[in-house]
């Protein structure tokens, strides 16, 4: 040890040692985490507040996260450890995660099936999870556009929400205002209503009164999606699987703004087409082939396959079908005739593609504008389930953690999984 760290208070020498082995990249024993008091804060920073919302305060020395060394089966190669903190700089910020979800995409990165790699750790691996919300804590010096107290989720997927805390850059976080929406709601914006918003937007210029037909309507982006129309004046037609609640399942959509619920089954009716055919007539248009008029002008597949084929008949002229999802890990198939003689646009959209293709700017006012929907009631939080997060490391909590992480990629489970921190 230097001559400087031995002359150091015992607080400022823990704060030392916790730079050497963040450094070198070396493991902190798994043991509770050492609170650094305030005065041990280097005079880069700001003093660290406890009179700025919950959590905010002392930040440990070493969280506790679900990291992964390879790419596998997630209850095979995902372990609970306790990481290093890297201290505060005058340009960084260190944060609490309050909530993250476990998302279909954060199953498939860690096993090496989805198209973002995260990087890994040589000491720890990857950390899970790429959609959360947390709260600022602490702030270096330089720090201009956050403080403590804020809420923050991350620029970029990659970076690792499955832990309960992390040191950022300023410009790797987006502050979202927070009067009025939930830490549910905030951990959950970034990926499904921001793809609901975004597909709404883009791609056909919607009026009041027209007709939107989506399948997997009970899937988080399904569900923003009829929310959204709802408060901008559109029409939904909602395709779910047949399930033994299903009477359950349309109720709940429908309260949320859905017109019509049907199943997969019920599809490919003429019954259906009828139902659909006269709630598109409604349409502000005059029903002109020419112009696209009285039909469906928009869908949103998540399926794929015979589903997608099905959603391709009931469109109008002109209209588009996006893909988002292929839940049923089948190909897309379409019929010859529409296309040629409704002249259709297919097009697919992925969030990530979008975020890094867009001014933040941009991404931003989406995000205050979805906040502020949030705050009117126009936007619910999806239906999930708490999952308690580590508040130390261990087998029996690796073991709890993991069965919510399989349970997650389970079918007809009627709610996202979110941890808590």
């Amino acid at each position: 040890m230097s001559r400087s760290a031995r002359t150091l208070p015992s607080t400022l020498r823990i704060h030392a040692l916790a730079r050497h082995l963040t450094h070198h990249n070396l493991a902190i024993p798994l043991a509770s985490p050492l609170a650094i008091p305030a005065a041990a804060i280097p005079s880069s920073a700001h003093a660290y507040s406890t009179n700025a919302g919950a959590g905010a305060g002392v930040a440990p020395t070493s969280y506790a996260a679900l990291t992964y060394k390879q790419f596998g089966n997630p209850t095979d190669v995902l372990r609970l450890v306790q990481v290093p903190l890297p201290p505060l700089t005058s340009s960084t910020v260190h944060v609490r995660f309050l909530a993250s979800p476990i998302n279909p995409a954060d199953i498939n990165q860690i096993q090496g099936a989805y198209p973002i790699k995260p990087t890994f750790n040589d000491t720890f691996g990857a950390i899970g999870g790429n959609e959360g919300v947390a709260e600022v804590i602490a702030a270096g010096s330089d720090i201009k556009g956050l403080k403590v107290g804020d809420w923050v989720i991350p620029e970029d997927s990659g970076f690792g929400t499955w832990r309960t805390h992390a040191r950022f850059t300023e410009a790797e976080l987006i502050k979202l205002p927070k009067e009025g929406v939930s830490k549910i709601a905030a951990a959950t914006i970034s990926v499904n209503p921001c793809t609901a918003y975004r597909m709404l937007k883009d791609f056909v210029d919607l009026k009041p009164g027209d007709v939107v037909i989506q399948n997997g309507a009970n899937s988080g982006v399904g569900q923003a999606v009829i929310q959204l129309a709802k408060a901008w004046g559109f029409k939904t037609v909602n395709v779910v699987r047949d399930r033994p609640n299903i009477d359950d399942l349309r109720a709940h959509l429908t309260s949320l703004g859905a017109d019509l619920v049907i199943t997969e089954q019920d599809l490919r009716t003429p019954e259906t087409a009828a139902k659909i055919k006269a709630l598109a007539a409604t349409s502000n248009d005059d029903g002109d082939y020419k112009k696209g008029g009285g039909s469906v002008k928009l869908a949103f597949n998540c399926v794929g396959g015979q589903s997608a084929t099905n959603l391709v008949r009931l469109l109008g002229h002109d209209a588009h079908l996006v893909t988002y999802g292929a839940m049923s890990r089948t190909p897309l198939t379409f019929p010859t005739s529409p296309f040629i003689f409704k002249n259709l646009s297919c097009h697919g959209f992925w969030m990530a593609r979008w975020n890094a293709r867009h001014d933040n700017s941009l991404r931003e006012r989406m995000l205050v504008d979805l906040c502020g929907m949030i705050a009117k009631g126009q936007l619910r939080e999806v239906r999930w389930g708490k999952v308690g997060f580590a508040k130390g490391v261990g087998k029996e909590e690796e073991s709890r953690l993991l069965a919510a992480v399989g349970k997650a990629g389970e079918g007809f489970a009627g709610e996202k999984k979110v941890f808590v921190m």
